[in-house]
């Protein structure tokens, strides 16, 4: 298989500087703020969310501007809704990527969304952008922004769960994502697989990968087809125990069927560094 990658280029390169301002402890500290928020709205806590946001804060959405005091009711009015929904939206947020100063932060994830449409479930896919500031010694929202995710942003995001099913061997992923009739050409031995095969091939696969990085990526959609191309770079040790140091120009062919995209088709080319 030919899937050795891991992170988004598109989203990480302009925040690669700022990420050295931030300790891996800060970012677990902002990323469980941002939990909490969620579950606050979720449940409609007033008196919780009083405390995030900042009194001059504006979400800056599609839909048009938002207060504190107006983001505030539609939470707690979409949490009444809930109460009596019997089947509410299920959201979770995931993919963060958080920056901050001494100061100030900026939190960056996706949402994804799953809702009953005709009596069956469909998901969505958002990304949030959350501006905060410290207040004290407490983090406050003074804005944000995002909106629905294009195609093209959902095909990153997929690509980056594809990396994490790879990494974490996620056989589970591979049948839910992989069309039935999908080919894979693996980059090392030139080999076309179908989908059972490269499902069989991980259940035995002993590789251990350790530093995966993602470069070059592009996203070309043309109706319910998506290619996405990239270089992948991997390291870790084989089913042997020998190093593995390895660089890999791939396509990706995407078709979008019942809703959803698809994996259809998948080949790297080994490269030099």
């Amino acid at each position: 298989m030919k899937r050795f990658i891991a992170v988004s280029v598109l989203v990480i390169a302009a925040a690669t500087v700022a990420f050295g301002q931030c300790s891996d402890a800060d970012k677990k500290k902002l990323e469980a703020f941002d939990r909490a928020w969620g579950d606050a709205g979720q449940r409609g806590d007033q008196a919780f969310l009083q405390n995030v946001y900042a009194d001059e804060y504006l979400n800056l959405s599609p839909a048009g501007t938002l207060t504190k005091a107006q983001a505030i009711e539609n939470a707690v009015k979409a949490a009444e809704r809930n109460k009596t929904n019997p089947n509410p939206d299920r959201v979770g947020h995931d993919y963060y990527i958080i920056t901050c100063s001494a100061n100030s932060a900026t939190i960056t994830h996706r949402n994804v969304i799953v809702a009953k449409v005709d009596g069956k479930d469909q998901t969505f896919y958002t990304r949030s952008v959350h501006f905060l500031e410290k207040r004290g010694s407490a983090w406050r929202v003074v804005s944000d922004a995002g909106g629905p995710l294009n195609d093209g942003g959902q095909l990153l995001y997929i690509e980056r769960e594809w990396n994490d099913a790879d990494k974490n061997k996620d056989i589970a992923w591979f049948e839910r994502n992989y069309a039935e009739d999908a080919t894979d050409i693996s980059s090392r031995t030139g080999a076309v697989q179908s989908k059972n095969e490269v499902l069989a091939e991980m259940k035995t696969d002993k590789a251990v990968l350790d530093s995966l990085e993602l470069s070059d990526l592009n996203v070309r959609v043309e109706g319910n087809t998506a290619v996405v191309t990239g270089v992948n770079h991997v390291k870790g040790r084989d089913d042997k125990g020998q190093a593995i140091d390895r660089w890999t120009r791939f396509t990706d062919v995407f078709v979008k069927r019942d809703g959803r995209w698809q994996v259809l088709a998948t080949q790297g080319t080994a490269v030099q560094k």
